[in-house]
Formats: C-alpha cells, sequence, structure tokens
C-alpha cells in the first residue's frame, strides 16, 4: 500500500494565519542533564495542516471531541481549481458524479508550492458561496484544501466556514504535496488530536493508495 504524506512540518518561524502567533518549541529536558530530552510545545490549535471543527466559528456547536474517529478519513475526490480566482457552483457540479459517495472534496490549487512565501497568502482560488453550497450539499463529510482557507484572509464574516460547518462538516486546510496524487484514487486520512472540546487542531494527514 503506498502511502503520501500530506502534512507541512510544524516548527519555529513557519507560515501562520495573519495575527497568529508562531510555535514555540524549546527543549525543557536533555539526555545530558535529566537523562531523557523532551520539549514544551506552545501552538495555536489552528497551526500549519490542520483540522477546523464547527465549534470554530459556530458557538455551541460540534467540537472535535464530539466526532467518532472514522469521520476523519475516507474515499476523496480532488476537484483541480488551479488557475482559477473563484470557483463557481457550475464548475463544481461538473464534478458530481466524482463525489457521489465520497467522503471529502480535495481542492487542489498548487498554492502549497508557495509555503513560507508571502504569495501563500494571496490571490489563492476562492470557492463562490453558491459553490460551497452545493459542494456541502453533496454529501461529503469534510472539504481540504492546499491553501491557508476556505475563505478570503482578509475574510470577516467566513461565509464558506460557516456553510461548511452548519451542516457538521469538518475542514482541514494548508495540505501539501497533491501534485503526487493526481489521476489517482486516494482515501485522505486526516488525524486530529484528541483535543476535549477542540475548536480545531493540527492533524497528520495522509493519503492511501492501493
Amino acid at each position: 500500500m503506498e502511502m503520501i504524506d500530506l502534512t507541512h512540518m510544524i516548527k519555529e518561524g513557519m507560515p501562520v494565519y495573519p495575527g497568529t502567533l508562531s510555535p514555540e518549541i524549546k527543549v525543557e529536558t536533555t539526555i545530558a542533564s535529566e537523562g531523557f530530552e523532551e520539549r514544551l510545545i506552545t501552538i495555536f490549535s489552528h497551526t500549519g495542516t490542520h483540522m477546523d471543527a464547527p465549534s470554530h466559528i459556530l458557538d455551541g456547536r460540534r467540537s472535535l471531541s464530539d466526532f467518532d474517529i472514522s469521520d476523519f478519513a475516507g474515499h476523496a475526490v480532488m476537484i483541480d481549481v488551479r488557475g482559477m480566482d473563484t470557483v463557481s457552483a457550475s464548475y463544481i457540479r461538473s464534478y458530481e458524479k466524482e463525489l457521489r459517495g465520497a467522503h471529502f472534496a480535495v481542492l487542489f490549487s498548487g498554492w502549497s508550492s508557495k509555503w513560507g512565501e508571502q504569495s501563500y497568502f494571496e490571490n489563492y482560488p476562492v470557492l463562490e458561496a453558491d459553490a460551497a453550497g452545493v459542494l456541502a450539499a453533496s454529501g461529503v463529510k469534510g472539504v481540504a484544501v492546499d491553501m491557508i482557507s476556505v475563505d478570503p484572509v482578509d475574510t470577516v464574516t467566513f461565509e464558506n466556514h460557516k456553510i461548511f460547518l452548519n451542516r457538521n462538516m469538518i475542514i482541514v486546510e494548508n495540505l501539501t504535496n497533491l501534485h503526487l496524487l493526481e489521476g489517482k484514487e486516494f482515501v485522505l486520512n486526516c488525524i486530529p488530536l484528541r483535543i476535549e472540546y477542540g475548536d480545531g487542531s493540527p492533524v497528520r494527514a495522509f493519503a492511501m493508495m492501493g
């Protein structure tokens, strides 16, 4: 069985959503001094390749601890949005057959190639609200993207987030290596930390084939 890692490395100084603090990773004990090495990690719950739960945006809604682990894996359909400014409802409808019975829709923009650059946060393809509605109505339990967000980075309304999360879907952002999955059938695995009442979590995302 072939497995492809879709996760960005967590490290100090990594790209984060504007206004969020970068992770702090400190070596607190060492093998030389205490006989074992251990790090103190301070990190926001939506750092790097991560998952949004409905409670991230919607007050009183499901948190990560309300989901079963089976909700974090399933057959995925990759939707190619490279070169687009916005993604229309009609374009999403063109994937209707592929989405039937799928668990995840994965939007492939190629934006992960800009990781570490300012341009990563600018002008990436964004679903029109009607397109997000079509995707939400398709029956998938999650949407995943290789971009910083499913909304524009300067949004104050988080419209697409609300469309998905109102349906108790999960959102995965900041995937990488999607170019390695072109033309392939795969199962997407996005495994978050088991955080009580978690509004989100970094995930180890990977694809399984064969």
